[in-house]
């Protein structure tokens, strides 16, 4: 499948923000514009993470609302009221990652009813936040890669070191891995058996080799990335270190655009 034009827009800097530890992180910038084309595919492939296009004219019989305003009051967190804005933030962090390491590093990343199912839209989605897998053949091999990932999104003023919050949240995945597996293959055999079978692939490591890497990433506005101390993040502590990544995505205007985003995912629709 072809990569959504968005993903072009991130770009590699080549730089790296050192840790404590001494590993790098590297550092990608979102160069967002506002090309209007480019927003609109944008927010059709977003709003595909919350309610099929296929599936909105049955979800909003009856209900006496819009297309937009049900997408707005029902699907999607709320603008304005907590936690709603800090739940947009930390989606749109989580399905840019997605973004990223499906079409910039190649790995199948299914996250089909991550945020379809949640009863209440301003609480975010449990479990390991994204997972990704590459196959090196037809057959089962040790060089088959598992990729779990977690990732925090910070556009607003804080004292918290969001890069180290995904490194520290990043080392307690083992426990969440196994349970966010199985989730992933129940939700995926509703629309695709042979899709939801290669995920048992990694299902038990121990009878069936595999590697496993993590990633630890923070999606963060520039002006909280100006201020943020990420080089006293520390991975000493992390289960997998040896097998760790540290990215960080960066960019202007972040909650801006995601407001942008989600307000033309539902006035489009």
């Amino acid at each position: 499948m072809a990569a959504p034009d968005h993903v072009a827009w991130l770009e590699d800097t080549g730089d790296v923000i050192e840790t404590t530890d001494g590993l790098e992180a590297e550092i990608w910038v979102l160069q967002h514009a506002d090309d209007p084309a480019i927003l609109s595919a944008w927010a059709i492939h977003y709003r595909q993470h919350y309610c099929r296009d296929e599936d909105l004219p049955d979800l909003v019989a009856d209900t006496g609302l819009s297309n937009a305003d049900f997408l707005t009051n029902i699907k999607f967190p709320d603008a304005a009221a907590a936690p709603g804005p800090s739940t947009r933030s930390g989606d749109f962090g989580e399905i840019l990652v997605a973004d990223f390491i499906e079409y910039v590093l190649g790995y199948w990343c299914p996250r089909h009813g991550r945020f379809e199912d949640r009863e209440n839209r301003n609480v975010p989605s449990n479990g390991t936040d994204v997972i990704g897998f590459k196959f090196t053949g037809d057959e089962q091999s040790p060089d088959d890669e598992l990729l779990v990932i977690e990732s925090k999104a910070g556009f607003r003023p804080t004292t918290a070191n969001r890069l180290q919050q995904a490194i520290d949240h990043s080392g307690k995945d083992r426990a969440r891995e196994a349970m966010s597996l199985s989730a992933i293959k129940q939700r995926l055999l509703k629309i695709n058996r042979d899709e939801a079978l290669k995920v048992g692939r990694f299902q038990n490591q121990a009878d069936r080799p595999f590697m496993r890497t993590n990633a630890a990433v923070a999606v963060l506005d520039d002006e909280v990335f100006d201020e943020m101390t990420l080089d006293e993040s520390d991975a000493s502590d992390h289960p997998n270190r040896d097998n760790l990544r540290l990215i960080i995505i960066r960019g202007i205007s972040m909650m801006d655009l995601v407001h942008a985003l989600y307000e033309r995912a539902a006035n489009e629709a």
